[in-house]
């Protein structure tokens, strides 16, 4: 059985990384209703469309099972968003969550496309199952990147994820070139593994070949009860690109 969220650890966890992303100029706040998140994020020029998971026409998400993160810089502009949501997947894993198309759409057989296809080849995929905290749909404005703001993004919604739901996973799909300039490593990702999402949806316009991102529960809750603050590192770390879709 697992433990009791020690909610005082968590919220002193959040309230580092907050403190940070305010020294950075940025204010962050949390919603819960996914129709003004689309709204929100439609706004945004250069960010890709949200994925159907997160968008209530296609995948509506029920109350206390997802919320999304939006920070605003000093004029009340948005510099950055991110959503999760929690799958529950005692009788199935992330396999077969993606495979089927439900990772995307309530239900399939209504909204997706006959040609709509999802591979996942990642072997631990079929080994991640319970309750699943899905963290995606990440967007960072382009004059705040290079300043670390991804870690903190990262880290705010493990612990939100962590008191919310305590899940059993959290995991993400990453971008390929996410690996290879070294940047799933700073954003604490433990693990990784190719064919995480190998991803058609043909009305969405969606092409993805992505890589498996996860923590396991015991690393969670390592990551938010034993952290120290200086783990942050001041340095400019984050890329160039926007790298949609891979917060975990």
């Amino acid at each position: 059985m697992k433990s009791v969220v020690n909610i005082l650890n968590v919220s002193r966890f959040i309230r580092i990384y907050d403190d940070l992303a305010a020294q950075k100029g940025i204010k962050l706040s949390v919603g819960f209703d996914f129709d003004k998140y689309v709204i929100i994020t439609s706004a945004l020029p250069t960010k890709k469309r949200t994925y159907p998971n997160f968008r209530p026409d296609r995948s509506p998400i029920k109350p206390g099972q997802g919320y999304w993160m939006i920070g605003l810089d000093k004029h009340n502009d948005v510099a950055l968003v991110e959503a999760a949501r929690l799958y529950d997947l005692q009788d199935s894993n992330f396999a077969s969550n993606l495979e089927s198309l439900r990772a995307f759409y309530a239900d399939p057989a209504m909204h997706a496309h006959p040609q709509d296809r999802c591979r996942c080849t990642a072997p631990t995929a079929r080994k991640i199952t319970g309750k699943v905290a899905y963290h995606g749909d990440f967007w960072l404005r382009k004059d705040f990147r290079r300043q670390g703001i991804p870690e903190i993004m990262a880290a705010v919604l493990r612990g939100i994820s962590f008191a919310m739901w305590n899940p059993d996973f959290v995991v993400g799909l990453a971008e390929r070139w996410l690996l290879s300039k070294g940047v799933l490593a700073q954003y604490g990702h433990a693990h990784y593994e190719e064919g995480g999402s190998v991803l058609h949806l043909v009305e969405e316009n969606i092409v993805d070949d992505d890589l498996l991102v996860w923590l396991t529960s015991e690393e969670l809750q390592q990551l938010v009860y034993h952290h120290h603050k200086n783990e942050l590192s001041a340095s400019p770390r984050d890329p160039s690109s926007s790298a949609e879709r891979q917060a975990i």
